[in-house]
């Protein structure tokens, strides 16, 4: 899949509507080495970050609409260019990590889930019964994986370091050969490495409008 030869037109299918003049949520594609990714930010924060060939996209992006009252449009903004760059950077192993300003959504239990998932360090990996034993709500293995599955905001909120019980690759939107590729790209290019707090740190954590 590349980027799409008419982005308004490609942006119009996923959110049911024509792009807004002047919006508020700007959309953008991003090339990878793994296929193109769509990210939408305003100027202060990062709203989505998915792999544009993603199933749940569609209602995601007009989620994401809906919320903002249609104003979803074409176009990039600093936020859009600074995870362009450290996409990049990631991808070509210069750069572990992120430090983005996000809006992901969610709820508070999601928010708990998200950012534990940004304490687990590059080129390692959990399972779902460990991220919720991390939580403190080592019951809720099917509320901490559903809270990884509704993730909007890939690689930089780390939901593909989480395994199934048995080590196996289960349930990654972006699909599961996207899952291994970017776990044995971290393994290859930051095994080892440790991951900031970044919960304590503020770095690419939820923020509060």
């Amino acid at each position: 899949m590349t980027i799409p030869p008419d982005p308004a037109a490609e942006l119009a299918a996923l959110l049911g509507h024509a792009p807004a003049e002047g919006a508020a949520l700007a959309s953008a594609w991003l090339a990878t080495p793994l296929g193109p990714m769509i990210a939408v930010a305003d100027r202060r924060r990062l709203h989505l970050l998915e792999f544009a060939d993603r199933k749940a996209l569609p209602a995601q992006m007009r989620r994401l609409s809906r919320q903002g009252g249609g104003r979803v449009g074409l176009g990039r903004t600093p936020v859009t260019d600074r995870a362009e760059a450290q996409l990049t950077a990631w991808f070509a192993g210069t750069r572990a990590g992120f430090d983005l300003p996000l809006e992901p959504g969610g709820t508070p239990f999601q928010h708990l889930v998200w950012q534990e998932l940004q304490r687990i360090p590059p080129g390692t990996t959990i399972s779902y019964a460990e991220l919720a034993r991390r939580i403190g709500r080592p019951a809720a293995v099917r509320a901490a994986a559903s809270a990884n599955g509704a993730n909007r905001i890939a690689l930089v909120i780390p939901c593909h370091r989480v395994l199934g019980t048995n080590g196996g690759l289960t349930g990654y939107g972006g699909g599961l050969w996207r899952k291994q590729a970017l776990i044995r790209h971290e393994s290859d290019r930051f095994g080892g490495q440790t991951a900031p707090d970044r919960a304590a740190t503020g770095d690419s954590r939820p923020e509060k409008a």
